[in-house]
């Protein structure tokens, strides 16, 4: 969008909220980089320039606004709904593969050389995978700087810098600011009431309006794993696995935001657990468009109406994702967790949990290698899915992660013995984030169909769903909010 000048010029100066992460605003005159919603009086055309990425704007020179934070906002939803190389290294970026990796890990990854790929990322993003991660760090770094009080030292290497001095050198070069001072206008600002203790960080994540958030959460309680999810005080709480250690997090939504709060063994997996948070709860999603291609459906317009900004229930690990598909295959949601629940309590890492009743980390495809068939009280002919699944991902031969393709995963999946297309497709809906994924036979899906006047044959709805693309996950999520079941049910009904 950002090499439309006229369409970014008109949404600059309707200051619309819904534009913030597609692009950012700099200013030839003043050298700073502002959202599309800034408040500030905009600028004359002939100042204006616009870069698709902050990163991109901070390697051509510009800093921050510090009053609109453009560094903060929600992330591009273009990245998210493309399967092409730069889309899947961005996700990757995001996940912090490069400061774990570096970028030839990256290139690795998207099974590209580092030359190719930072030639590919410079013309499409403005800017090399380098300048990107550290755009996040600083990102990273800001956030715990002015919510948290953790001394500064912590915060460089919790943000991935590699060096006090480099911390120092970046936030005064992009916020124009030093550390100190950043914290204590946070402090004059919003009190202390917002810091949290060693360990631990609060923060709101900010989501693209509208947002229903009953659909979501409703459906991540109905299908919570006992030991490694629960619901407790209105939120949503659940253990997480990262590259350095475990984390706990909670999360309550609100309107327009929702309130995070985190729990890690080690502060440098702080940028890992947010982005896992945001792709869990599909955040960087772009409402607006999905209401416009489904709501042009008269069969399915109402169910839209009734309730607009629908997001996808995802996953924090796509291997924990998988597995559980398989455990859930044919049976009720109820026993899918109970299955669940009991690989997590024999193979998983046990947690302290001092708020709650989280005891358990959902087990690691190499926790399970040796899984003994004692612990799995379904037929034989799903124990060997499961077996092969796990086989296949500790190989390689199944890669999912956010930077896998989409269609090639698909394939290798259903190459899998007992792993047909509605559990294919359900992981590359949740696990993977494939916004035009559709599980056609799912049993949900066809009795919502049944319901709106939709066929209900798979073959013809999945005709019907062409008209839906590249929006047909949306378009389940919808449908399943046509339904009389608990994932729809937030805060849940007690039992």
């Amino acid at each position: 969008m950002h090499t439309d000048f006229d369409r970014c010029y008109r949404a600059v100066q309707s200051k619309d909220a819904r534009f913030d992460g597609w692009f950012v605003t700099a200013v030839l005159t003043t050298r700073i980089y502002c959202r599309p919603s800034c408040p500030v009086r905009p600028p004359y055309a002939r100042n204006m320039r616009f870069y698709p990425t902050a990163a991109a704007a901070q390697r051509a020179g510009f800093r921050a606004c510090k009053r609109c934070r453009p560094d903060a906002s929600p992330g591009s939803p273009e990245w998210n709904v493309r399967g092409d190389v730069v889309a899947r290294a961005m996700r990757l970026i995001t996940d912090g593969t490069v400061d774990r990796e570096g970028v030839t890990g990256l290139a690795a990854r998207v099974g590209y050389t580092v030359r190719q790929l930072e030639r590919l990322m410079q013309a499409e993003v403005g800017a090399t995978p380098l300048a990107l991660a550290r755009a996040q760090r600083t990102q990273m770094a800001r956030t715990l700087i002015e919510t948290t009080e953790m001394p500064f030292s912590d915060v460089a290497f919790a943000a991935g810098f590699s060096s006090i001095r480099q911390f120092n050198e970046t936030i005064r070069t992009v916020c124009a600011l030093t550390p100190s001072m950043l914290r204590t206008r946070a402090r004059a600002r919003f009190g202390r009431d917002h810091t949290a203790g060693a360990g631990v960080m609060s923060l709101r994540l900010p989501v693209r309006a509208p947002f229903a958030f009953e659909g979501l959460f409703g459906h991540l309680a109905a299908s919570a794993v006992p030991g490694v999810e629960e619901v407790r005080d209105g939120a949503y709480r659940r253990t997480l696995r990262l590259p350095r250690g475990n984390g706990i997090v909670s999360l309550t939504p609100h309107p327009d935001h929702v309130r995070c709060h985190l729990v890690v063994d080690d502060f440098r997996d702080l940028a890992a657990a947010i982005a896992r948070c945001r792709r869990l709860l599909d955040l960087d999603a772009d409402p607006e468009a999905v209401v416009d291609a489904l709501s042009a459906d008269d069969r399915l317009a109402a169910l839209v109406a009734k309730a607009p900004g629908q997001r996808i229930p995802r996953c924090v690990d796509e291997h924990e994702l998988a597995l559980r598909v398989v455990l859930g295959q044919q049976v009720s949601m109820a026993a899918a967790r109970t299955h669940a629940g009991r690989v997590a309590a024999a193979y998983g890492q046990s947690v302290d949990d001092p708020e709650g009743q989280l005891t358990h980390v959902f087990p690691s495809v190499a926790e399970l290698s040796e899984i003994d068939p004692r612990h799995l009280a379904f037929p034989k002919a799903r124990q060997r899915s499961l077996g092969a699944l796990v086989t296949a991902l500790a190989e390689g031969t199944v890669v999912l992660d956010p930077g896998c393709d989409w269609n090639a995963a698909r394939e290798r999946l259903l190459a899998l013995p007992g792993i047909g297309p509605w559990s294919a497709e359900m992981i590359a809906m949740r696990g993977l984030g494939d916004p035009d994924a559709f599980p056609v036979t799912d049993l949900g899906v066809i009795t919502a169909a049944e319901q709106t006047g939709l066929p209900t044959a798979p073959r013809l709805l999945a005709d019907h769903s062409d008209r839906w693309r590249p929006w047909r996950s949306y378009a389940t999520q919808h449908l399943w909010t046509a339904l009389d079941h608990s994932v729809n049910q937030w805060p849940p009904r007690e039992k």
